[in-house]
């Protein structure tokens, strides 16, 4: 039972599950992979769009004494779903904290920075809707909204300023009874951090990024998740015979090391499967695809430096750095929320579905692929699909997450799938 977003009927949807299997049923045809937590590590990023959104609407970004989102409490329910699922689960639990004098400055920064400098179309027009809906359309109009909409960053006095008389004047806009329409305004402001954020890594591309960001840690706020690179290389048969070369790599991640022994044979193995029969990998994301492509052309970026440590032949470095050149000339399929809707993604199964069709499979070979997800409704999507082989990949912000629709759950990430699970290939 998959529950609806809080304006969709009905409220829940029902779906069988795939029967759980060990083992893909002959061999490995696909691997369909989410990209948050499981590809790469932008969790972070994320966390911090809902928690600066929190942070701002109630006040609290200003208190040197406010603690931030809750992990334990609050991160099983904000990482995994859609935004606007997110969004409102927030808003059930700190909702009542809302000020709406700093909700409406909020919007106004939110609004000025979307439409002045997203990247992405459809965020703005996502945005102008918003405005309607709330009745406040003639802000884009305003010279003094129009003029916020030229500085990106608003913390000078004139902006702030600013910002505070425009909120002022439209403060009868707050939905003060209207969960719906409180949520869509909150979501543009989510989406205004993180679209912030990501725009300044499409930037920096790789270098620090500009003090006046206030990023939520001093590091890369998108790296790949470990293991992640070798493993693709590993099963769509670019490593080969020269597999046992990257165990020194793979057994530096890996929690638990009683399973190492053999292992070099092991690894020789898949090499010579994998290269034989190559499978497809899938990357599954309820990102949409502007914010996808920001994040995977950081993180192959990452990758195709990252292949000459792993102590190849000059020839495989050469090959896998090729395939790896971008996203899109190594997956042979990338879905995204824009492909589907903010109501249809993730636990429910339609981006799943959907990669599974462009992949070109049938129900029948459903038992030759493996899903891999980090959070409790991406392993509730993979099932759903009817991918019977369900890896979840828990990482330190989804430990708290329940697996029950996992049919393996591996905190050694991607290293024990390869070392200890043989990538599920029948013993």
């Amino acid at each position: 039972m998959v529950e609806n977003l809080a304006h969709v009927y009905p409220p829940y949807d029902l779906y069988p599950l795939a029967p759980a299997r060990s083992t893909v049923a002959s061999g490995l045809r696909a691997a369909v992979m989410d990209m948050d937590g499981t590809t790469t590590t932008t969790e972070p990023l994320c966390i911090n769009a809902l928690e600066t959104m929190v942070g701002r609407i109630s006040g609290w970004s200003n208190d040197p004494n406010w603690p931030g989102l809750n992990p334990k409490q609050d991160y099983p329910h904000i990482i995994g779903n859609s935004s606007t699922r997110h969004v409102e689960y927030l808003l059930q639990t700190y909702g009542d904290a809302i000020k709406p004098v700093c909700f409406m400055r909020s919007l106004v920064h939110a609004a000025a920075w979307t439409l002045g400098f997203s990247q992405d179309e459809s965020r703005k027009q996502d945005l102008e809707a918003m405005l309607d809906l709330l009745g406040i359309a003639e802000l884009k109009s305003d010279c003094r909204f129009r003029s916020l909409m030229c500085i990106e960053h608003h913390d000078g006095p004139e902006e702030c300023a600013a910002i505070e008389t425009l909120a002022d004047e439209i403060s009868e806009a707050f939905p003060a009874n209207d969960f719906p329409r409180l949520t869509r305004a909150c979501v543009e402001i989510y989406y205004q951090r993180y679209h912030e954020l990501l725009s300044a890594v499409a930037k920096a591309n790789g270098k620090p990024l500009p003090t006046a960001l206030k990023a939520p840690t001093d590091g890369l706020l998108i790296e790949p998740m470990p293991g992640i690179g070798i493993f693709l290389a590993l099963v769509t048969g670019l490593l080969g015979d020269e597999a046992p070369k990257v165990l020194p790599e793979l057994s530096r991640h890996l929690k638990d090391s009683s399973s190492l022994e053999g292992a070099e044979a092991r690894l020789a193995q898949l090499g010579i499967i994998f290269a034989k029969k190559p499978a497809q990998v899938a990357l599954v994301t309820s990102s949409i695809a502007y914010e996808a492509a920001v994040v995977l052309g950081e993180v192959f970026r990452q990758l195709h430096k990252e292949v000459s440590t792993w102590g190849l032949s000059e020839e495989a470095t050469a090959r896998i750095q090729q395939r790896f050149e971008s996203a899109e000339t190594f997956y042979d399929a990338i879905i995204t929320a824009s492909d589907s809707c903010e109501m249809r993604l993730k636990p429910h199964r339609d981006l799943y579905s959907l990669a599974l069709g462009r992949l070109g499979l049938h129900p029948s070979e459903f038992g030759d692929v493996v899903g891999f997800e980090d959070s409790e409704s991406g392993t509730i999507a993979i099932r759903a699909a009817g991918i019977a082989v369900c890896c979840a990949l828990p990482f330190h912000m989804t430990a708290g997450h329940v697996f029950h629709a996992a049919s393996h759950t591996c905190v050694g990430g991607l290293s024990e799938v390869i070392l200890q699970e043989h990538c599920f290939l029948p013993r």
